[in-house]
């Protein structure tokens, strides 16, 4: 009988380092002040790192890693899927932990993020009401709270791995011969 290796193993030490770096992101942006609200530049950038190039980078030297030295040679297009799933998952919940904890010591960073999305939403929204503001902030609040925020960024990411999977799977697949 064969031994069946998880491909999630080669996948555990990227989603670390992914992990590590959406918060050397975070961290380098509250540092120096910088704000995707006040300066869109910098909000696209990290989108576009977050969303499309690290997850696309990471998931395909994790399958590759696991194709190349874990499976000689040779990884199925549902091995692809579940280094993807779990190396995206995996970093959403390594991001998450550090944003509780970030909530927790610096609790005045929300209130200054949502004062700052509030000042900007009016000035989009000129003929917005009262009404109008305080029910979008009450959005805003409640989608900030680690409770929402870390299961909703679990579950985006893992939507994003799922994509993204999808991608490196048909690039990377090498099914072993049958005999």
């Amino acid at each position: 009988m064969e031994q069946t290796i998880s491909p999630s193993k080669s996948a555990v030490n990227y989603a670390i380092v992914f992990g590590i770096v959406m918060i050397l992101e975070f961290v380098i942006m509250y540092a120096f002040n910088l704000s995707a609200q006040t300066n869109p530049t910098i909000g696209v950038i990290i989108n576009v790192l977050n969303y499309l190039i690290l997850p696309f980078t990471f998931i395909y030297l994790a399958a590759n890693d696991f194709k190349n030295k874990i499976n000689n040679g040779y990884i199925s297009f549902g091995q692809t899927l579940k280094v993807g799933l779990s190396l995206c998952a995996l970093a959403a919940v390594i991001y998450g932990i550090f944003y509780f904890i970030f909530d927790f010591i610096f609790p005045e960073f929300k209130t200054e993020v949502i004062s700052q999305i509030q000042e900007i939403t009016v000035k989009q929204n000129p003929n917005m009401t009262a009404d109008q503001l305080k029910m979008s902030m009450k959005f805003v609040e409640m989608f900030m709270k680690p409770y929402v925020a870390i299961p909703f960024s679990i579950v985006m990411y893992s939507v994003i791995g799922l994509i993204h999977s999808l991608i490196v799977g048909a690039i990377v697949k090498k099914d072993k011969p049958a005999f």
